[in-house]
């Protein structure tokens, strides 16, 4: 829609190819000379990766710009295309229900890595649970209304019940406005992990693991945990001729979150799920990737009572406070 719609409105052409194809995307850029084009993370990615080999292409084809939207663009990733391309990458967000496009990084002057833009469209607010407005700076729900927004689901009173709030449409998206405007995203409501009460977003954890220099996709989730009930947990896909190890990588994210944010599982796979238009799924990731244990890469000792007065007396407390029985002395609680 944003491709099509902004081309044919500036009177432009539009190029389109059928599907998706990373090893063909160089030859449609020296065939059909773009001026831009657009994509989502996943797709700039396996585009990035093949830069190197293709830098003439890249010479003789110069974007104007490169557009990236239905999912947030890791700063990192964004760095690397501007370079690669000596072009902008102009970040936007977007959804069905606003008739596409909300916010844009604008083209014309100052564009924030990391923010997917200003009000492009629709009026764009900050919301608390209870429907009050927020400040800049401040963490809520991002809530949209204009005339480009729907005004109700068809048939569906639940569903509009809860999208709508004193005339704003409830996106189920996490983020806030800075003193500037710019929209920055934090997540998903749905996959903010809850670790034992502490929230989670897993975007921040996928920034710190995507400056590790062996990784080249990351996607952070929340993995079931018999006691806490979920658990932080990252799918890795390594660069390509790079190793790195599953206590490494723990060692690099524990330099730079609190402990609590720290994956407990790493898993390290040739590729990463992903949805039919490309988006990384963190829902559900859990259970396509075979995570129904606490931690199942964690080796367990065997169930031991407590041997002293002090030993006994801290199970004891853990005990009345978890409400869990038996509690061993060496049996860990992550």
């Amino acid at each position: 829609m944003g491709v099509l719609l902004s081309s044919l409105g500036a009177g432009a052409s539009v190029v389109c190819t059928p599907g998706f194809y990373a090893p063909n995307f160089f030859d449609w850029l020296k065939t059909f000379r773009p001026t831009w084009y657009s994509a989502v993370p996943t797709m700039h990615q396996a585009i990035l990766a093949r830069t190197e080999a293709n830098s003439k292409i890249i010479a003789y084809c110069p974007l104007r710009l490169i557009r990236s939207s239905s999912a947030p663009m890791p700063t990192q990733v964004m760095m690397e295309l501007e370079k690669a391309f000596n072009a902008p990458v102009i970040e936007s967000y977007s959804m069905t229900e606003a008739a596409h496009q909300m916010t844009s990084n604008p083209l014309s002057h100052q564009r924030k890595p990391g923010s997917v833009g200003i009000a492009a469209g629709p009026e764009v607010a900050i919301m608390d649970q209870a429907g009050n407005l927020l400040s800049p700076e401040e963490i809520g729900e991002v809530v949209i209304r204009g005339a480009n927004v729907t005004k109700a689901y068809e048939n569906n009173p639940e569903a509009n019940e809860s999208a709508f709030t004193k005339g704003w449409f409830r996106t189920d998206d996490l983020g806030y406005l800075d003193s500037d405007g710019y929209l920055f995203l934090k997540g998903r409501i749905k996959e903010t992990i809850n670790r034992g009460g502490e929230k989670i977003f897993p975007r921040e954890v996928d920034e710190v693991l995507q400056n590790h220099p062996a990784v080249e996709q990351v996607v952070t989730f929340a993995a079931p945990h018999t006691l806490l009930g979920e658990e932080v947990a990252a799918a890795i896909v390594l660069k390509e001729n790079v190793s790195a190890t599953e206590q490494e990588i723990k060692e690099f994210v524990a330099q730079k979150l609190a402990d609590f944010k720290v994956p407990r599982v790493v898993l390290f796979v040739d590729e990463i799920p992903k949805g039919p238009t490309g988006k990384l799924q963190r829902i559900g990731l859990a259970q396509k990737l075979g995570l129904r244990a606490s931690d199942p890469t964690a080796k367990r000792p065997e169930f031991a009572l407590s041997r002293t007065a002090g030993e006994e007396q801290l199970v004891n407390i853990w005990t009345e406070i978890l409400g869990v029985s038996p509690i061993g002395i060496n049996v860990p609680l992550i």
